[in-house]
C-alpha cells in the first residue's frame, strides 16, 4: 500500500512540474509580448491557457484520487495538501499571464507607450521566485522557501517604482493615459504572479515543518530560520 502511494505522489509531483513548466513559460512570453507589443505573441499566452487549465484539473483529480484509495497521514497527507494549494497558485499565475496578454492586445490598438527598463528586472526576480519556489517543493528546501519569500519584498519595490514611473509619462500627454493605464495593469498582474509564488514558498514551509504561514506578519526568525 505505502510503495503505491508514494508512486501515486512521485506522479503527482511530476505533473505539478509540468505545469510548473506551463506556467512560467506562458509568463515569459507574456512579458515579452508586452516589451515588442507583439500580438502574435500575446495571442499564444492566450490560446495555451486552456492546456493549463486543463493540468490544473488532472492534478486536483489526482490528489482526490490519492486521497480517497489511500487515506494518507501526517506528511503524506501535508504533502498532498501542499500540492492542491500549489496546483490552485500555478493555475491562477497562467490566469494573470493570459490578463498580461490581453493588456499587450489592447495595447496595441493604442499610441505607443514606453516599458519602464525596470519591467525586465522584475520580470527576472519574479520567474526567479516561480523557479525557486518549485525548487524548494520538490527538495523539501525551507531556507530557499523563505529566500522567495523575501524576495516578494523586492518585486513590490519594483512594481511602485514602476508604478511611479508610468504615472510621471501619463502626465506628460492625454494620449499616454490610456496605454499608460494598460501597462499599469499589467505590472500589477506580475506582481500577483510573485504573490503566488510566495504562497507556493509558504505551502513548503506547511510542508516541511507542520506549520500555516500564510496570512502570518513575517518576523527575521521567519525569514532567516533553517531546517
Amino acid at each position: 500500500m505505502a510503495k503505491h502511494l508514494h508512486r501515486d505522489l512521485d506522479n503527482l509531483q511530476r505533473d505539478i512540474l509540468t505545469l510548473a513548466g506551463l506556467v512560467e513559460g506562458s509568463i515569459q512570453k507574456a512579458i515579452e509580448a508586452l516589451q515588442k507589443r507583439d500580438v502574435r505573441l500575446a495571442n499564444d499566452v492566450i490560446a495555451g491557457d486552456p492546456q493549463i487549465d486543463n493540468e490544473e484539473n488532472h492534478i486536483e483529480e489526482e490528489c482526490l484520487k490519492i486521497l480517497a484509495l489511500h487515506q494518507p497521514v501526517a506528511v503524506d497527507l501535508r504533502r498532498i495538501t501542499a500540492a492542491m494549494m500549489i496546483n490552485i497558485d500555478l493555475e491562477r499565475m497562467g490566469d494573470l499571464a493570459e490578463e498580461i496578454a490581453e493588456r499587450v492586445l489592447e495595447m496595441a490598438k493604442l499610441p505607443m507607450f514606453p516599458i519602464p527598463d525596470k519591467l525586465q528586472n522584475m520580470t527576472d526576480l519574479t520567474t526567479m521566485m516561480v523557479r525557486q519556489s518549485l525548487d524548494s517543493f520538490v527538495n523539501l528546501n525551507t531556507p530557499q522557501a523563505r529566500s522567495v519569500m523575501r524576495m516578494d519584498d523586492e518585486v513590490d519595490r519594483y512594481n511602485e517604482e514602476i508604478i511611479q514611473e508610468v504615472l510621471s509619462l501619463m502626465k506628460t500627454s492625454p494620449t499616454l493615459i490610456e496605454p499608460g493605464l494598460s501597462l499599469f495593469s499589467a505590472t500589477r498582474h506580475l506582481e500577483r504572479i510573485a504573490d503566488h509564488a510566495t504562497n507556493i514558498a509558504e505551502d513548503v514551509v506547511y510542508l516541511a515543518e507542520g506549520e500555516i504561514i500564510r496570512h502570518k506578519p513575517y518576523t527575521t526568525d521567519d525569514t532567516d530560520r533553517s531546517n
